[in-house]
């Protein structure tokens, strides 16, 4: 592709950024999370959110390279700490009512190769607390989205050129982001409206639980009485819609944290504090990951899971079915915000209040982690399970039945 065409599709990505997922409103500020190497979309969101009427556009940019020399040489100690100007920015860009658009994707993705497990468990770093405490508030509009870059192009297609590697996975990102339709706002306001039509059919079967089954995978996941489906629609509590992740194809709630048992194999490589998960294999007994086995990486996830007391229950489950674009392209993108959208997913952590009725927010997962991990193919079979024990077909062969 030309460097004219490249050019096109991050403008045309920064506009829907801007537009559609977070919706920047006149008058805004607007804070954009970045890592170098991710310029030339930061840049252009800047141009398209002061073109929306932002107030203000801000960059905090968060260097992995960094991440990795205090890995290497800080006190094992330390690990765990955060500054605390890191919660109260986060707490200031809820109460000026702010714009958050957070870049995605691996920049360094092998740059943790090494690593004691067990230290990557401890720093957290870019994810604060404060973070998930915005998000359960609503009193920002938000949104996450990729910016390919050039390693993280050849972790994905090693097969390839560098340069042709590129070239690939912006095609794929353009894609699954639908700046490749002529008015991409208009194809995901439809993508939502059929979203949320299943959404409110899920809601009417008033189920108590979902069953995942096939290979590997047998797992009941309890759902909370007052859990309500949701799509990646969502209103701050001054009324601004805006769309959490770009791409989205997923419908989740918040599960009862003490009602999930079984075993289940994840379907997809998970990429979580810098080091990869794949192969992973988990095992529940009343709510809690008991077992945790993977072929790589699995001693990073139990050390996460032990970094509080929720941190090894369920905070989300979602289901995602075969119309997903990222799905469509069987593309394994080791970025846990693309891959969660390519197959129906769980996730360790912290749960959702909006999901459920205030009745039940004491009940709620709490933790400071929120980690999903996909389960779902079109080899899984989703049941929903009645609250007088009838069983429902929800998924098969990843298409819907209800």
């Amino acid at each position: 592709m030309t460097a004219d065409g490249t050019q096109a599709r991050i403008h045309a990505l920064a506009d829907l950024i801007v537009r559609f997922g977070a919706n920047v409103q006149p008058g805004q500020i607007v804070s954009i999370g970045s890592e170098p190497g991710k310029e030339p979309l930061a840049r252009a969101i800047a141009e398209a959110a002061y073109q929306a009427g932002a107030k203000f556009v801000d960059l905090a940019v968060f260097d992995i390279h960094i991440k990795h020399a205090r890995m290497m040489h800080a006190s094992p100690d330390t690990l765990s700490f955060v500054p605390p100007w890191y919660g109260e920015r986060m707490r200031a860009l809820g109460e000026n009512r702010c714009a958050v658009i957070a870049l995605t994707g691996p920049v360094a993705p092998r740059i943790m190769d090494g690593i004691d497990p067990a230290l990557l468990g401890q720093d957290l770093l870019p994810r604060v607390r404060e973070s998930i405490e915005i998000v359960n508030q609503r009193t920002t509009n938000w949104t996450a989205a990729p910016c390919p870059t050039a390693s993280w192009a050849e972790l994905v297609h090693p097969e390839l050129a560098p340069d042709e590697a590129l070239t690939r996975l912006w095609g794929e990102i353009a894609h699954i982001c639908r700046v490749d339709e002529p008015d991409p706002v208009q194809a995901w306001e439809d993508r939502m409206d059929a979203l949320l039509a299943v959404a409110g059919k899920l809601d009417k079967l008033r189920l108590d639980a979902v069953r995942f089954e096939g290979p590997g995978t047998d797992l009941t996941v309890g759902l909370l009485p007052t859990a309500r489906w949701h799509c990646a629609r969502i209103s701050t509590v001054d009324g601004i819609v805006h769309a959490p992740n770009l791409p989205t194809e997923e419908l989740f709630t918040t599960p009862d944290p003490e009602r999930t048992h079984g075993h289940v194999r994840s379907t997809k490589p998970l990429f979580v504090s810098g080091a990869m998960v794949s192969g992973l294999r988990v095992r529940f007994e009343r709510g809690r990951a008991v077992d945790i086995e993977a072929d790589q990486g699995a001693d990073t996830l139990r050390a996460l899971t032990h970094r509080d007391a929720g941190a090894a229950r369920l905070g989300e489950v979602a289901l995602v079915d075969r119309e997903s674009r990222v799905g469509h392209l069987d593309t394994v993108f080791f970025d846990t915000l693309l891959d969660e959208n390519a197959a129906s997913h769980i996730a360790l952590g912290e749960g959702l209040d909006f999901t459920v009725g205030e009745e039940d927010h004491a009940r709620i997962n709490r933790s400071e982690l929120h980690i999903d991990f996909m389960i779902g193919s079109t080899d899984v079979a989703v049941t929903g399970i009645e609250r007088r024990g009838g069983e429902v077909p929800l998924l098969r062969d990843g298409a819907w039945q209800i």
